[in-house]
């Protein structure tokens, strides 16, 4: 059974993140927060010392999920070019499923995740995990490619590929129905051509 102290503070993350996803980032202060979760305006100061601290928790949490998603994807695949094809494809899903989140955790001027070590420490945690699929497929295609040029690459891929699906621009791109699996498995394909024989 969860502790008051810890329902508190999930009831607050969770009234934060619907407020941002209905209204945007210009209507989250802490007295709305509470006004949503039904506490008192003071409530939300137990767990946080201002709308940053929300975020940059919001940030921390997205980042794990974000990694139990890729890490999910990548056990599904027979080698490790498929493992990193599906890290991709769960980035990209990650971020069609969760528009408001993941802008939180990659915005800098949300959250500057360098203040706040938790957060820092997930990011990296996830980024190295990309490194690692990279330096699995490379071995395996007998590529001499720099694993972490490589994965600042891939994530630029990735990332912008979701961007450009969140605000919609690949509209032309790809026919209306089914675009965001069209523009992913296009994406993916056009890089895993570095790893190649």
């Amino acid at each position: 059974m969860a502790h008051p102290a810890e329902d508190l503070r999930r009831t607050v993350l969770d009234a934060s993140l619907a407020l941002v996803a209905e209204e945007g980032l210009g209507a989250l202060s802490l007295r709305e927060v509470a006004r949503r979760a039904g506490v008192s305006h003071q409530a939300p100061y137990h767990h946080f010392k201002d709308r940053a601290a929300i975020l940059a928790a919001l940030a921390e949490e997205g980042y794990v999920r974000l990694q139990a998603s890729m890490r999910k994807a990548a056990a599904k695949g027979n080698s490790p070019l498929e493992k990193l094809e599906g890290t991709g494809r769960a980035y990209i899903q990650f971020a069609l499923a969760n528009p408001a989140l993941f802008k939180i955790m990659h915005q800098s001027e949300l959250v500057q995740i360098e203040e706040h070590d938790q957060t820092l420490s997930i990011a990296q945690e996830t980024f190295d995990m990309l490194v690692g699929f990279i330096e699995e497929a490379a071995r395996q295609a007998n590529k001499a490619l720099n694993p972490a040029e490589v994965a600042i690459t891939a994530w630029c891929v990735v990332h912008g590929t979701a961007m450009l699906l969140l605000e919609n621009r690949l509209q032309r791109k790809f026919p209306a129905r089914a675009k965001e699996s069209a523009a992913t498995e296009t994406v993916l394909r056009t890089f895993s051509r570095l790893f190649e024989r």
